[in-house]
């Protein structure tokens, strides 16, 4: 099966906390570089974080310290824990893999965060 599936997205005040998930097969996660993305309103997509297959992680300089990835193969998936979140922190947030010959999109989860 090659897809993702994000879930876990939602509406919080700024400061609160949201735990995004992506489910994918377990060969997604053996053979591929995972990521998350987000797109704010009028705003290019960008990189969130990045977890490699050897399970080391980084971040944009913009969530570090209040974002963390994690990877569960047990149960094919990856999540993202959010916390402190900022009102600059909504938009559409997506789940990427990158694999030898191909990439992978989920369709996305909206964050909405509110002051």
């Amino acid at each position: 099966q090659m897809q993702l599936v994000e879930s876990g997205g939602g509406s919080v005040q700024a400061g609160g906390s949201l735990k995004l998930s992506c489910t994918a097969a377990r060969h997604i996660f053996n053979m591929c570089r995972m990521s998350w993305h987000r797109q704010a309103p009028g705003k290019e997509r960008e990189l969130v974080s990045s977890l490699g297959r050897d399970g080391t992680t980084s971040y944009v300089d913009s969530v570090k310290g209040r974002f963390t990835s994690s990877q569960d193969k047990e149960k094919n998936q990856m999540y993202l824990h959010m916390s402190n979140l900022k009102t600059e922190d909504t938009g559409v947030y997506y789940c990427r893999a990158d694999c030898p010959s191909f990439g992978l999109w989920g369709m996305g989860t909206q964050v909405t965060v509110s002051s």
